[in-house]
């Protein structure tokens, strides 16, 4: 059954078992966990969660989509707010490290759903990460259009060294490493990207 096709109950029995399977990867962990695991937390049958999910991976990539999706919806009221390229790099920087650090203290057992997104290269991750590039080209042109930013060098190249930059603070297994010192990565890593932008 295509999700074109499904009515209004179906919807709502999809977001019920999203929401189970969250508080359940809350406590037990993503790769610890099976569908039949799921099927008796909920009081359903195995075979009726495959009427509405073809896998576990699935679940997991509704759940990472979530967890990135409101990252991403921080990340532009953040740009939205700043008042120019320059104030957007070190938003950019800031709300990435925070968003990341935040999930992982928080909700710990879904940030390692996030991880094996990025792992696995599952759309979710890799979505999130072609919207991250995309939003740093965005920011690198107006900050061209603006005189803020040196416009001899290659865009595209520029971009990506960027995103290089960025990584660590946006990917969930890199960030692991930097949790303590995230924050304040984040400002210098965006100080001397902006340096090196300077026109």
């Amino acid at each position: 059954m295509s999700t074109s096709t499904r009515g209004p109950s179906d919807h709502s029995i999809r977001d019920q078992i999203v929401e189970a399977a969250m508080e359940y990867f809350s406590h037990y962990g993503f790769e610890k966990t099976t569908v039949s695991d799921l099927a008796r937390s909920i009081g359903f049958s195995k075979a009726y969660i495959y009427k509405f999910f073809s896998s576990k991976q699935e679940i997991g990539e509704v759940i990472c989509t979530n967890c990135l999706t409101d990252i991403a919806g921080r990340l532009e009221a953040a740009l939205a707010a700043s008042s120019s390229a320059t104030e957007k790099i070190r938003n950019l920087f800031q709300v990435i490290a925070l968003g990341g650090t935040e999930l992982f203290f928080r909700e710990r057992r879904l940030y390692d759903i996030a991880a094996v997104s990025s792992r696995d290269r599952w759309s979710a991750a890799v979505e999130y990460e072609a919207g991250l590039r995309e939003t740093v080209v965005n920011i690198l042109q107006e900050g061209r259009s603006a005189g803020e930013f040196e416009q001899t060098s290659p865009l595209d190249e520029t971009a990506a060294a960027v995103y290089l930059v960025l990584r660590p603070l946006a990917d969930p297994i890199q960030l692991q490493i930097y949790l303590d010192t995230a924050e304040a990565d984040a400002s210098l890593l965006a100080t001397m990207v902006l340096r090196s932008l300077k026109s």
